[in-house]
């Protein structure tokens, strides 16, 4: 039984799947349905989790509005999900960073990939 589960599983997970990691700088664009019309959303912010669950995997990501911390979570494989863009990568030592929660400004800072020193 489990294997015709990843058999189908597999064919609706994402390629983008693999590319974003936690402390990644991401901009993720939404399709959101409003009445009739349609338009795309982008959400752009820093991943601080992932859920790796096969089909259900999922991110958190979590930007700064107004001076107010916002997370969200997007199942990577949904089809309201257009792309994930990695805009930068982070230098983390951590797979989970809910440590940012309580960080503010410059401490919130995570520092870029190619930032460190030898």
């Amino acid at each position: 039984m489990s294997l015709i589960l990843d058999k189908i599983s597999k064919k609706y997970i994402k390629s983008e799947q693999s590319t974003v990691r936690p402390g990644d700088t991401v901009r993720v664009s939404l399709r959101i349905v409003e009445g009739s019309k349609e338009r795309t959303q982008a959400f752009e912010g820093v991943c601080i989790a992932r859920n790796r669950a096969g089909n259900a995997s999922t991110i958190t990501v979590r930007k700064i509005s107004f001076q107010t911390g916002v997370e969200r979570v997007f199942p990577i494989n949904s089809p309201r999900v257009e792309k994930i863009e990695v805009l930068q990568r982070g230098r983390v030592r951590r797979s989970k960073l809910y440590y940012l929660r309580q960080l503010s400004g410059k401490k919130a800072r995570i520092r870029a990939k190619n930032d460190y020193k030898k």
